[in-house]
């Protein structure tokens, strides 16, 4: 378990768990490509300077809206113009439904470390702030629906991640309690999630958490693919 990192709550190793809620961009798929392009076909279309794809990974993990935004203003909290705003969204909305997975791929680990899950006897959910017509498809696209039970979209509940609710909403959903949970992801956003709903959190290393090492995150454990998930749980009965 060379992963490990200091914990910052009381969840101990190996993690006992029934559940297994997994990120979908950044840690199980590179959805970077895609959503750099579309965002870039968004900005010719309105006569604006496009981004290089870095700048675009670094706007990811809060949803289609947001990042529509943040390519509009270049800033990561700013409002742009209303009506440009309305005019971006329509062109990225179609220009990623277009492209969803035309150069998307899961990250390597990521279809042994599912398989490696669903062997071992957990029940696996997708949890994600993107939207349902984006996430059924590069799940569908991409092969990797089939090892999900339970998948949960931005647009799924009246809240999103960092809030607890789709969290809380997968733990009734398999009948358990937020401890016998365990979100992998691979940001502070994920890692809020997990805290606000007291569930324990693994992150990988690879993903969008802008720049920052996750380990200064304090989660559970940080691995360096999903392969290697199962070495930090096991499977409570």
């Amino acid at each position: 378990m060379s992963g490990q990192t200091a914990a910052s709550s009381t969840f101990s190793l190996p993690l006992a768990v029934k559940m297994v809620m997994i990120d979908l961009d950044g840690t199980l798929i590179d959805s970077a490509p895609d959503l750099a392009a579309s965002a870039n076909r968004m900005l010719q279309s309105l006569g604006m300077p496009t981004y290089e794809q870095a700048q675009v990974a670094q706007w990811i993990g809060n949803g289609v809206s947001r990042l529509v935004k943040r390519a509009l203003t270049g800033e990561m909290n700013a409002e742009p113009d209303a009506g440009l705003y309305e005019r971006g969204y329509a062109v990225f909305l179609e220009a990623y439904a277009e492209l969803v997975s035309d150069q998307s791929r899961p990250y390597p680990g990521v279809v042994e470390g599912l398989e490696k899950l669903q062997a071992a006897g957990f029940q696996l959910a997708c949890i994600t702030n993107k939207a349902e017509a984006f996430t059924l498809p590069l799940l569908k696209d991409l092969g990797l629906d089939k090892y999900f039970k339970l998948i949960i979209s931005g647009d799924t509940l009246a809240k999103k991640k960092p809030d607890p609710l789709p969290l809380l909403h997968a733990c009734k959903h398999f009948g358990i309690t937020p401890d016998h949970g365990v979100l992998i992801g691979d940001s502070i956003n994920d890692t809020q999630a997990a805290r606000n709903a007291g569930m324990p959190v693994i992150l990988v290393p690879y993903g969008y958490n802008r720049g920052q090492d996750v380990r200064e995150l304090e989660p559970e454990a940080v691995i360096p693919s999903l392969e290697q998930a199962t070495e930090y749980l096991t499977l409570y009965k």
